[in-house]
């Protein structure tokens, strides 16, 4: 019989140095100047970020041990992971997508109070128009993971022919954009906060998509939704939302589509389990850590809810490794 070690539970306990590591070597430069300069010695990436040399060298080797650089005598080199997702405006680009992964550091921190009362440990409005540098800091992040995301997604949807896209609580509009593009006589309405909209409206012009996407700033679950869509998308955002209030979205979904209107899910989700995958569970805490109603849902409770409201031809699978989504289609009968 193999003996127990405590190694898997040492590593989850030290989990937090590693993305600490990344984090402030991110946010610090070290992978775009790397790429830049193809290698340098210590002293030389501390004089070119301004950095203290001490604490430069200290963050260099704690990147090579976490396997992020290389070290080829006395000078440091990018891993090939780090060259291509790590360096500001290369096409794989994560750097700015993973700012949100550091702002919701000190939220974990603080489970420990979460699971004693059960009330998020920070204010959701925080991100969402209270603070003007982490809802800019947020909206961002979430184009950057819309970005890698809905490259790969886009064309699992068929939206052939089909001529108004709504996207509800879409953020940044990101996925607007890419299936505007996607599907000619196809365009969208970003519905969202005045706070996030007015930052979606700076991102869809930088891609020369004003055309196609315009912003209605409004409380999703308020706000009427605007009419003529015959497509209706919830993607990444109703894993903040109770079971009743997605259920109330969907009937207004429901009411607002002609006979023939899809509804469209792209979220994180669970198996029945609530366990897996794993990212899936700890993502549910995540979003328990820092929203009100903040959770992850199961494919069956999603496809309960939409059989609920009156859609049929429902289908829920996963996107493909390494993706941690899963995607939902219905039709308005």
């Amino acid at each position: 019989m193999t003996a127990l070690t405590p190694d898997r539970i040492m590593s989850i306990a030290n989990a937090f140095m590693d993305s600490s590591t990344l984090f402030a070597a991110s946010d610090a430069g070290v992978f775009a100047k790397l790429a830049e300069l193809q290698a340098a010695d210590a002293s030389t990436l501390a004089t070119e970020l301004k950095l203290d040399q001490r604490a430069a060298a200290l963050l260099l080797h704690a990147c090579v041990a976490a396997g992020l650089l290389v070290k080829r005598e006395d000078k440091f080199v990018n891993t090939p992971e780090a060259d291509q997702f790590l360096v500001p405006g290369r096409p794989g680009d994560l750097s700015a997508a993973l700012r949100y992964n550091r702002d919701v550091v000190s939220a974990w921190q603080r489970a420990g109070s979460f699971v004693r009362d059960g009330r998020p440990v920070e204010r959701p409005e925080l991100h969402l128009g209270a603070d003007r540098d982490r809802t800019r800091t947020f909206v961002l992040s979430m184009h950057y993971r819309a970005l890698a995301i809905g490259r790969c997604a886009v064309h699992m949807f068929d939206l052939t022919g089909r001529r108004s896209l709504l996207d509800v609580g879409g953020g940044p509009g990101t996925y607007a954009v890419l299936f505007a593009r996607a599907y000619p006589g196809l365009t969208a309405t970003v519905l969202d906060l005045p706070d996030v909209t007015a930052i979606a409206g700076e991102l869809i012009g930088q891609q020369g998509a004003s055309n196609l996407v315009r912003t209605c700033s409004g409380d999703y679950r308020t706000t009427s939704f605007p009419p003529g869509a015959d497509v209706i998308h919830f993607f990444g955002m109703l894993h903040q939302e109770s079971p009743e209030s997605i259920v109330r979205l969907f009937h207004k979904a429901y009411d607002c589509l002609p006979s023939g209107g899809l509804v469209h899910i792209m979220d994180m989700m669970t198996d029945r389990t609530r366990s897996a995958p794993k990212y899936s569970a700890l993502f549910a805490m995540n979003m328990a850590l820092t929203t009100e109603s903040g959770w992850v849902f199961s494919d069956e409770d999603l496809t309960g809810w939409l059989r609920e409201c009156g859609f049929v031809d429902i289908a829920v699978t996963p996107l493909p490794a390494p993706m941690p989504h899963w995607i939902a289609k219905a039709r308005k009968p």
